[in-house]
C-alpha cells in the first residue's frame, strides 16, 4: 500500500498537480491541512483535493481562518490580506468542505496533526524541547504533522531525547520506535529549496520516502501579482523560504 501525504499546499494548484503527476499510483491521500491561503488559487486547490481517492483531510490554520474560526489578526499583515481574499473566492461547496474538516485523526496506527498533537491548529515543532514534550501527547507510534513546511524526521529514542534527521529525497527510511514525521510543504517550501515538497508513506514496511519535484514557479508568481496579492507571497516561492 502507497498513501500520498501533502501538507501546506497554501492555494497553489501548479505545485498540487506537479505533485499528484510525480507521485503515480497512490492508494489513498492524507492532506494535514492549509489547503489555502498565500496562494492564488484557493478554490480549484480545494476541489481538486475533494477529488482525490481514499482522501483524509485536515483543518489547517489558514483554514481555519477563512472560515472565521481563528483570529486573522493573530496572522501577520499580508497573510491576513490572503486570508481576506481566499474567503471571497471559494464556493459554498468549498467553504463547506473545509467547514467538515477535523483537526486530528487517528488512522492506520498513525496520528494526524496539522500542527502539533497538543495543539493541532498553531503550535510549531521546531524545536527539541517542544517536540519532546509532544510525544506525550499521542498514543500511536508515528505521528505526521505539517505546519513548519520543513521535511523532518523525528525519532524518540525512549530514553527522554529526540534525534531528527532530514531524510534524502527519494530514499526509503524505515521508521523505528516512536517518531514524528513531517513531509514539508506542497506550495510554499520554507527549507532553502523552492521545489513541492512531499512524502510517501508504506504502512505495511513503515517506510518513508520523502519526495520533491520541480513546478513552474513563475507562473504561480504571476498568478499572485494579477490577483493583487501581497508581492512578498510570490518572490519567496523562488527562494524557497
Amino acid at each position: 500500500m502507497q498513501i500520498l501525504v501533502i501538507s501546506d499546499i497554501h492555494a497553489n494548484f501548479t505545485a498540487l498537480d506537479a505533485v499528484l503527476a510525480d507521485a503515480g499510483q497512490i492508494d489513498a491521500v492524507w492532506c494535514l491541512g492549509d489547503l489555502v491561503g498565500y496562494g492564488p488559487d484557493p478554490e480549484v486547490c480545494v476541489e481538486r483535493i475533494r477529488q482525490l481517492p481514499n482522501m483524509v483531510c485536515l483543518l489547517g490554520n489558514h483554514d481555519a481562518a477563512v472560515l472565521g474560526k481563528l483570529d486573522q489578526e493573530a496572522f501577520n499583515h499580508e497573510a491576513n490580506i490572503s486570508v481576506s481574499w481566499t474567503r471571497d473566492q471559494l464556493s459554498p461547496a468549498s467553504l463547506d468542505f473545509l467547514r467538515g474538516l477535523r483537526t486530528r485523526v487517528e488512522t492506520q496506527n498513525v496520528t494526524l496533526s496539522h500542527g502539533s498533537p497538543r495543539n493541532p491548529i498553531w503550535e510549531y515543532l521546531l524545536d527539541i524541547n517542544t517536540v519532546l514534550s509532544n510525544f506525550s501527547f499521542f498514543k500511536t507510534p508515528i505521528c505526521i504533522v505539517g505546519h513548519t513546511h520543513i521535511p523532518i524526521i523525528y525519532t524518540h529514542n525512549g530514553n527522554g531525547t529526540v534525534d531528527w534527521s532530514i531524510p534524502q529525497p527519494g530514499v526509503l527510511t524505515p521508521i523505528q520506535g516512536r517518531a514524528i514525521l513531517n513531509p514539508g510543504s506542497v506550495g510554499q517550501p520554507r527549507d532553502r529549496n523552492p521545489m513541492a515538497a512531499y512524502a510517501l508513506y508504506h504502512p505495511e514496511e513503515n517506510h518513508w520516502e520523502a519526495r520533491r519535484v520541480e513546478y513552474d514557479i513563475a507562473s504561480v508568481q504571476k498568478r499572485i501579482s494579477a490577483a493583487g496579492l501581497p508581492f512578498r507571497h510570490a518572490a519567496r516561492l523562488m527562494d524557497g523560504w
